[in-house]
């Protein structure tokens, strides 16, 4: 009941002013219609509408933007949508619109909005039995915006595909009945209307439609939307300036698109002259022209041939990206960030009720919405016009304004759901403080971590200029690594020394040994050649040693050498040899004494200037 007194009360509205828009009356003193191409024509009225709205200022991500802080984003496509919900969510394009352009670019916001909400509803009434719907206002809003025509199509196929990525193609023929209407508004239908076959004619041979082959339509769109692509080229070339003159009109440089006849030679045509069929001399409308939306002179040209003729440079144009086929998964975070900075309890209850829990709290937040557009359209016609506050008229409707939103507040509050959202958003208002909060620890903790590894890596590596100012320290080491080598060869050739003189002795052992057996040999001949008894003092002489000879018997400098070497010093020719082995072997022993002692007292010294320089580091 309450929607229908509101759709009831904005036709009565609307209809007083649908005899006489005033975008359609400018429309029609621009002489469009002498255009004789359809495609030219409609895409050059769209580019008119569009320029006059300043609709050629917005994207679509600002589109995107308005539409998702109206709460269309949640809504279904097929849902319709009040008059005084567009004229909002419109109002709100522009007034964002106001604020980021410069001072010298100043737009009334007001009258963009207006115009805008007439060409919307008179494209939408242009058929019977329509109404306004939200897959309506999003198509007509997403093509009739500034920005690439590849982002308007990626988000056109979002609102057109399921969950995998694949087009539905209801909802794309949706979409064409809506975008259609546009054309049908400017008296475009017998050309561009909608049939119900139009939708299977843009993909006849695709079973399944993907992201990548719907962006297809911008090389080659079907025939329902040629005018499309040829629209955004239009507002490329507005301001490419072309320094020839043209062959009809003879005006002095080209703005715009250029067209080059192919069989008259040196014949071109601005696009004004081309668009409706004009032409001088030899030249005929039938004949095939080229357009061109650039000027290049006759040398670029030449360079450019002759590298494609050399394969220096590739002739095709830039494709366009290449998108994935799965749709990303975006992150839902209604619940965590608002849509829009929130400066009251009447827009934290609106948020919180563009999410609802159930079918019921649903249909319950899209009429607490609507009653706050109400409210907010009734407080802007209150500031457009103060002149008529206190008519009885304007009480009226004032009193049954605020009789309605009393009792839709009553009925709410008695369901609980105001302290319920009151209640999630103070929740969600005191989480987002303590992550703020706890983002602030983490930062002065990250720096307090940064700061003191720099102080330890400081600290332990050395400072080159301390070792640099002190060049006796340096010396004095170089001093004690040079004498340290030097023992260490001195020490090497102590033991090669010794070496060889263990060689010398182990030889004299065998000499002595030799002799003794020999002297033996001899002793034994002698006695065979006389058998007379021998003295007692020469068996006592050969059998055992004398008590003197054992009395010279080294007891500790030959030990471990052997017993032969023994007997053999224990005779008396022998002892001159065996002093100076043992002279020989003493010295070893003293020098590799004094050796071992000078290596501690270096290894003392160099710990001792070790802990001294570990002192100076630490000062």
């Amino acid at each position: 009941m309450v929607m229908a007194e509101v759709a009831q009360r904005d036709r009565e509205r609307v209809a007083p002013t649908a005899e006489g828009r005033h975008i359609f009356v400018e429309l029609g003193e621009q002489d469009f219609d002498s255009i004789c191409l359809s495609t030219y024509r409609t895409a050059c009225k769209l580019r008119f509408i569009q320029k006059r709205c300043n609709l050629h200022l917005i994207d679509i991500y600002n589109v995107i933007e308005a539409v998702r802080d109206a709460g269309l984003n949640a809504v279904e496509l097929n849902a319709g949508i009040s008059v005084t919900r567009l004229e909002n969510l419109v109002s709100s394009l522009f007034n964002q619109l106001s604020k980021r352009l410069p001072t010298t670019h100043i737009i009334n916001p007001q009258e963009s909005t207006v115009l805008l909400v007439e060409f919307i509803l008179a494209a939408v009434d242009c058929e019977p039995e329509s109404r306004l719907t939200v897959l309506s206002v999003k198509a007509m809003l997403s093509i009739l915006c500034g920005g690439k025509l590849v982002d308007k199509l990626r988000y056109v196929f979002s609102q057109v595909s399921d969950s995998k990525g694949v087009l539905v193609l209801s909802k794309f023929d949706s979409f064409l009945r809506e975008a259609l209407k546009l054309p049908t508004a400017l008296q475009e239908g017998p050309s561009f209307g909608y049939t119900r076959t139009v939708a299977r004619s843009c993909f006849p041979q695709q079973k399944r439609v993907m992201l990548n082959m719907f962006l297809d339509i911008v090389a080659e769109p079907p025939e329902c939307l040629v005018w499309l692509p040829l629209m955004h080229r239009m507002a490329n070339v507005e301001h490419v300036y072309h320094p020839v003159s043209c062959s009809y009109c003879r005006s002095n440089g080209i703005t715009g698109f250029r067209y080059r006849c192919l069989r008259c030679r040196g014949y071109q045509l601005c696009q004004n002259c081309f668009w409706r069929g004009n032409a001088s001399g030899s030249h005929s409308s039938q004949h095939q022209m080229k357009e061109h939306s650039s000027w290049k002179s006759p040398a670029k040209k030449f360079g450019r041939a002759l590298s494609r003729t050399l394969g220096c440079a590739s002739s095709r144009n830039p494709s366009r990206p290449i998108y994935p086929e799965e749709p990303e998964k975006t992150l839902n975070l209604t619940n965590i960030v608002p849509s829009r900075p929130i400066g009251n309890t009447d827009e934290a209850m609106l948020l919180s009720s563009s999410v609802p829990e159930s079918s019921k709290s649903l249909a319950a937040a899209q009429r607490m919405n609507e009653e706050h557009a109400l409210i907010a359209a009734y407080v802007n016609r209150l500031q457009s016009g103060p002149c008529g506050v206190d008519s009885p008229s304007r009480q009226d409707e004032e009193h049954k304004l605020i009789a309605r939103y009393t009792s839709r507040l009553a009925e709410t509050e008695s369901t609980g759901m105001i302290p319920t959202r009151s209640i999630n958003f103070d929740v969600n208002k005191q989480k987002r403080e303590l992550i703020a909060q706890l983002e602030c620890k983490n930062r002065e903790i990250l720096a307090e971590i940064k700061r003191l590894r720099a102080e330890h890596d400081a600290a332990c590596q050395p400072s080159p200029e301390r070792g640099s100012t002190n060049p006796a320290l340096l010396a004095e080491l170089r001093q004690l690594r040079q004498r340290k080598d030097e023992l260490e060869q001195r020490m090497s050739s102590l033991q090669e020394s010794r070496r060889e003189l263990m060689v010398q002795l182990e030889g004299l052992m065998k000499l002595l040994k030799d002799e003794e057996q020999r002297q033996a040999a001899q002793a034994a001949g002698s006695s065979h050649a006389s058998p007379s008894r021998p003295s007692p003092s020469t068996v006592r002489s050969v059998g055992a040693p004398s008590p003197q000879a054992h009395a010279y018997l080294p007891q500790d400098s030959l030990a471990g050498v052997g017993g032969d070497v023994q007997e053999a010093f224990a005779q008396g020719p022998r002892r001159n040899l065996r002093n100076d082995l043992l002279v020989a072997a003493d010295s070893i022993t003293n020098t590799v004494s004094s050796l071992v002692r000078e290596l501690h007292s270096d290894e003392g010294r160099e710990e001792e200037e070790r802990l001294l320089n570990g002192k100076d580091r630490a000062g």
